[in-house]
């Protein structure tokens, strides 16, 4: 953390979002507890206020020349009831006592009509936090204007100087910077402020008649300031690396075979193709392949599976969730026996369970549910060189581009933007067009290795569901799954 003057301490926080909320607008706590106590007149179980001040900006940069350029910053409160099982919601983008009072007024208009409480169960809110996972500092003035447009000029011409095939680059930097402020109907009031920035690299090679892309990036929540040459030169080496393999990467190959699976971004699949089928609403609703089978064995033999929102300074690492509860690390599966769920406080008040501080939002516009936060698999004892040597032959996965799940039978598809032949034990040639197709809940029975070399992704990850997408984190080690069905192109 580069300035521990400005560590984001919870008193620190609630002074700053206090001043940023209330002192600039005319509101108080006074005023906050009176609309609280208004939606629980209307018969709310619980209710809460969720202030959100972000600022965005993005630089994007092609052909030594910025192409684009933006900055945006949005402002408001969210207004929520919950009775039951069901919500009322209204938000405003004016913070002022009357925007407040009339966005109140809807909410407890919904909540009268919503035909009064369906279920009564367990404690609300989990205990309040104390604990600070990243800095305060605002990432979007640890540089000025050239200093941010220099380090993207300084990434596009190493890019451009590491081979003569690479023939375009584009270079994106992104930062945000966002202050909550929580208050709640049980009398909590807590505040976060988190800072997000990410860089991305993308090249392209020709040879030949043949294009081919490479992709690469890393963030998290810092400054732009952390961006060492290390990992600047890291990125542009892997991005111009994919482009150059893939302009001889053969046609995969088709069909049930082993395939291995690389350390760190390929826990995209993991997240997908079990991390959804985890959250704790699809498992109320009884829509998740996972649903009703807690202490029932779902994973090979030494799967452990976790979410961990405490990670110092990761894409996904959060303070306090969106309804202003502890992250935690949560202990998904255990040796191959699931354990729990992702809960936030409706689902997990519902279903009788623990509040596990995964409740969250994309904005002060939009409802919480129960996402993810870091997602990853914990170590096994095989050493990476091992598994791929145990393999006769097979395809080994580094990285995805995408993928896609349904959550009701965990049934995917994932596309390889970077993957290898394997023969008798060793990597061969690279192969293009390559996707895993399979079901989550099946292919975790499979996993015959599992790797000593646990790691997380470089910071690029973002999840989407119901229309909202937040950032996220996700991480394996090395794997082997044994009958894969490999779609390809040859």
């Amino acid at each position: 953390m580069n300035d521990n003057s400005l560590r984001n301490s919870s008193a620190a926080a609630l002074a700053v979002a206090q001043h940023q909320f209330l002192d600039q607008h005319g509101l108080d706590e006074i005023i906050l507890a009176r609309t609280l106590a208004d939606i629980s007149e209307a018969g709310a179980d619980f209710s809460d206020l969720y202030f959100q001040s972000g600022h965005r900006e993005m630089w994007y940069l092609e052909e030594g020349i910025v192409k684009a350029a933006s900055s945006a910053i949005r402002q408001g409160v969210g207004v929520r009831a919950v009775l039951g099982d069901q919500t009322a919601f209204s938000f405003t983008e004016e913070l002022s006592a009357p925007a407040l009072a009339r966005a109140a007024s809807i909410t407890s208009a919904i909540a009268r009509s919503g035909g009064g409480h369906s279920i009564k169960a367990g404690p609300v809110f989990a205990s309040r936090v104390s604990s600070s996972f990243y800095g305060a500092s605002n990432p979007l003035q640890s540089l000025d204007a050239s200093a941010k447009v220099a380090l993207l000029e300084r990434i596009e011409k190493q890019a451009r100087r590491k081979d003569p095939r690479i023939t375009q680059v584009t270079v994106g930097l992104e930062g945000e910077y966002n202050i909550v402020l929580i208050t709640r109907s049980d009398g909590a009031m807590v505040a976060d402020i988190r800072p997000l920035v990410r860089v991305s690299v993308s090249v392209i090679a020709a040879q030949g008649g043949r294009r081919e892309i490479g992709r690469s990036g890393g963030g998290g929540r810092f400054d732009y300031r952390s961006f060492t040459g290390e990992m600047l030169s890291r990125y542009v080496d892997d991005a111009v690396r994919v482009a150059l393999l893939n302009l001889d990467a053969r046609p995969a190959p088709a069909g049930a075979m082993t395939v291995v699976l690389g350390p760190g971004l390929p826990g995209m699949l993991l997240h997908e193709a079990v991390g959804h089928g985890l959250e704790g609403d699809f498992n109320r609703k009884g829509s998740s392949a996972f649903a009703g089978r807690i202490g029932e064995r779902v994973a090979a033999k030494g799967v452990t599976v976790v979410d961990d929102g405490t990670l110092p300074n990761r894409r996904g690492s959060l303070n306090i969730d969106d309804e202003g509860n502890p992250t935690q690390c949560t202990t998904l599966i255990e040796d191959g026996i699931l354990k729990g769920y992702i809960q936030d406080s409706l689902n997990a008040r519902l279903m009788k369970m623990p509040v596990t501080g995964n409740a969250r939002r994309e904005s002060y516009a939009a409802l919480p549910m129960p996402r993810m936060t870091n997602t990853y698999m914990l170590n096994g004892d095989k050493d990476p060189d091992e598994i791929l040597a145990s393999v006769k032959n097979g395809l080994y996965a580094v990285s995805f581009s995408g993928g896609q799940v349904d959550v009701t039978n965990g049934k995917f598809v994932f596309s390889a933007s970077e993957a290898y032949m394997i023969e008798n034990g060793k990597i061969t040639y690279p192969v293009k067009g390559a996707t895993l197709i399979g079901s989550g809940p099946e292919s975790l029975k499979f996993i015959s290795m599992i790797g000593n070399n646990t790691a997380l992704d470089a910071g690029v990850s973002m999840c989407g569901k119901d229309g909202q997408s937040v950032p996220v984190g996700v991480g394996q080690p090395t794997l082997r799954i044994d009958g894969l069905t490999v779609g390809g192109t040859a």
